[in-house]
């Protein structure tokens, strides 16, 4: 669908996120009150599964890799060599030691003990998000890793996101998804124990159940639904533009796509062949806009701040510096966001929903946390004890500035 500025500006989903917290709610209230049996409850419910377990029993997942044909278990290898190969360059050491002379000051990183991942099914299983979540989180350290997945129809979990979780690292995998997943993750029940941290993309429910419990346990950000946006030039395939946004689509129905041109034939093009190819979709939430130029495309573009940002024009990394907020950037016609999804090495649990403006997406920092540390010698304090005393004393803290002076009075 072709539309204004005006439109595009205007597109951004503004997600009542208040509705869909109401909405679960009682979900992870009761998870809460009644543990395994709400969480088997709701699947019954939701999804209409009667479950074979809730954890997934270590016999199951040795015989997944009997269940995966080779080809496919070497695609998540080489999957999996490439996100490690990244995480791991761009996880070099940050503790910080500075000497100062008569004081040293530092900060040390230390990984987040218990970790919970959400791994999205339902309309399709996501092996590639157990590898995304699951490599970072044990380069940094994470000591107890689990991960919830809805189960298939009957009951169990597809072998390839086994495969998937097994190669990742994961200790514990549950069969039960939603935002009882979520709850029980983040309050435990009899089999799940509870976690430090929630990450994970999924749909509306699941990012609201997130938002929800946020108050108990850290999040990593709000992931989903999905979003892309085109920035292109008359010199762009509209056909590979158009499979580009239709791939987003495919995701979910409430899935976004945005492509900005300042080429009207182009915009034409890609409409078309999308409208051709993608009569499953939701192509309500497919947006074309000529624009002026791709310096207007960029403007645009860093106020929506999306989850996807693909530039496909001459000289596209000349562009790069410009981008401000975005989730993640594919540069020329050559990076699809497909190979972002699953194997180039970057991670795909990313902000959506305008939340690129103050989120990143999902690395080994995510997992971490730090601590930072003084040593300081006598002539240290010496040197800043006045300003700390007076300083104290003007916030009306007495024994703050005694705790100082106390140790100026020591021969």
């Amino acid at each position: 669908m072709i539309v204004s500025k005006n439109d595009i500006l205007n597109v951004r989903r503004k997600i009542d996120w208040d509705y869909y917290i109401e909405k679960v709610r009682p979900i992870v209230d009761r998870v809460r009150q009644e543990g395994d049996n709400a969480l088997i409850d709701f699947t019954m419910q939701f999804d209409g599964v009667k479950q074979k377990y809730l954890r997934v029993p270590k016999d199951e997942i040795d015989r997944a890799y009997d269940l995966v044909d080779d080809e496919t278990i070497d695609a998540l290898e080489t999957a999996k060599e490439n996100i490690e190969r990244f995480h791991s360059i761009t996880a070099v050491d940050r503790d910080i030691k500075i000497d100062f002379g008569d004081c040293i000051l530092g900060k040390k990183y230390t990984p987040i003990e218990n970790v919970g991942v959400y791994i999205p099914g339902g309309r399709a299983s996501y092996p590639s998000t157990a590898l995304m979540a699951g490599i970072p989180a044990k380069i940094a350290g994470v000591r107890r890793l689990i991960a919830c997945t809805p189960p298939d129809e009957k009951g169990k979990i597809k072998p390839l996101t086994l495969v998937a979780c097994d190669l990742a690292g994961f200790d514990e995998i549950y069969a039960v998804g939603g935002a009882q997943a979520i709850a029980g993750m983040a309050y435990g029940t009899e089999t799940i124990k509870p976690v430090e941290k929630i990450v994970g993309p999924g749909n509306v429910y699941v990012t609201a159940a997130k938002l929800l419990v946020q108050k108990d346990v850290a999040i990593d950000m709000p992931a989903g639904p999905s979003e892309i946006l085109v920035i292109a030039d008359e010199n762009a395939n509209p056909e590979f533009i158009a499979f580009d946004c239709l791939a987003q689509l495919e995701h979910d129905p409430m899935a976004l796509a945005i492509v900005l041109t300042p080429s009207k034939d182009l915009a034409e093009k890609v409409d078309r062949i999308a409208q051709a190819e993608g009569v499953n979709l939701n192509l309500e939430n497919l947006k074309i806009c000529v624009v002026k130029s791709i310096d207007e495309a960029i403007e645009i573009s860093n106020r929506i701040a999306p989850e996807h940002l693909s530039i496909v024009c001459r000289n596209a990394e000349r562009y790069l510096d410009k981008i401000e907020h975005a989730g993640s950037v594919f540069v020329g016609e050559y990076s699809p966001v497909a190979c972002g999804d699953y194997a180039s090495g970057t991670n795909h649990i990313l902000p959506t929903s305008g939340h690129a403006r103050v989120y990143s997406g999902l690395s080994v920092e995510t997992f971490m946390k730090h601590v930072t540390y003084q040593i300081l010698t006598k002539s240290a304090l010496n040197r800043i004890a006045e300003a700390v005393v007076r300083l104290a004393k003007a916030e009306g803290l007495p024994f703050h500035a005694k705790s100082v002076e106390l140790r100026l009075r020591e021969e």
